[in-house]
């Protein structure tokens, strides 16, 4: 009897243990989306009043978590009855990532109009702020959405055919990872400005140590998120390159004398530009909204 309780007891570690390896490997995989994911939620949680970034960002951090509530269970019925479902969504997430990518990289070579107008908040009511922050904070919920749904798409896909309770686990750990690293880094990363005044604010001599640090931090911030962005497009594109060619059998093939991160990135490159080019496509044919 003890010998089989004990035997469970190492079952049961030895389970654990192989999730801890998956979970490790299936994070990685994830990394490109959850670095697109902290850069894209570093600034939409900055140019708010200092004492309003952490409400708003821990305001998008609950709205992450119920999305990956809502997203879960629906992964893990599609793996449990229909498995093909997964692959599907992976290419159709992939090419998503791919546009993304490829999108960000145009907006940045071809000069273009901001589709949007930054308002100086100082120029706000307190009404007005209000409302200004719920729909940043909606925006960034739902960017979130499609984030996290890759994200669990991305780390299911590392775990495909292994038991449902292994799955589960697995999965489970990297959206916990994804929600806590993700906001965790980016509370530091909104309040390093802050942290970088009160560092000056403290130093009554023109030249010291902590003003130094405190000048640093605060220039550093846009540096910060700007590099974030960039790290973040990259990024975006080798994980998209690395879905069409572990799931296409044309891609699987493309390329093979390339190491596997250029191939990743070339073909990543590839389908996100055969994307946009679509997208523009269609949009010349769509009506123009009026502008008031």
């Amino acid at each position: 009897m003890a010998s089989g309780f004990f035997a469970l007891l190492d079952d049961i570690a030895a389970l654990m243990d192989d999730v801890v390896v998956m979970s490790k490997i299936s994070t990685k995989k994830t990394a490109g989306i959850l670095g697109d994911d902290l850069a894209v939620n570093a600034e939409k949680a900055t140019g708010f009043v200092a004492n309003r970034e952490i409400p708003v960002l821990w305001a998008i951090t609950k709205g992450s978590a119920l999305n990956k509530l809502i997203i879960l269970p629906i992964a893990f019925l599609l793996s449990a009855f229909a498995p093909w479902a997964i692959t599907l969504a992976l290419i159709l997430g992939g090419i998503y990532l791919a546009f993304e990518g490829a999108e960000k990289i145009y907006e940045f070579i071809v000069p273009h109009k901001p589709e949007t107008v930054v308002v100086d908040a100082t120029m706000l009511s307190e009404e007005e702020l209000k409302i200004a922050e719920k729909k940043k904070v909606k925006s960034a919920i739902f960017t979130d959405f499609i984030l996290s749904v890759e994200i669990v798409i991305i780390a299911l896909g590392t775990v495909l055919g292994r038991p449902i309770l292994f799955q589960i686990l697995v999965v489970s750990i990297v959206a916990i990872i994804a929600t806590i690293g993700v906001y965790g880094i980016v509370a530091l990363i909104v309040r390093m400005d802050d942290f970088g005044y009160k560092l000056v604010s403290l130093s009554t001599k023109e030249k010291s140590v902590s003003k130094f640090i405190g000048n640093f931090l605060i220039k550093a911030l846009p540096i910060v998120i700007r590099s974030l962005s960039v790290i973040g497009t990259i990024a975006l594109i080798l994980v998209a390159g690395g879905i069409f060619v572990h799931n296409v059998d044309f891609f699987h093939h493309f390329l093979e004398q390339l190491p596997g991160t250029l191939r990743d990135f070339i073909v990543g490159l590839i389908v996100g530009l055969a994307a946009l080019l679509v997208v523009k496509f269609v949009k010349l044919f769509l009506p123009k909204k009026e502008k008031k």
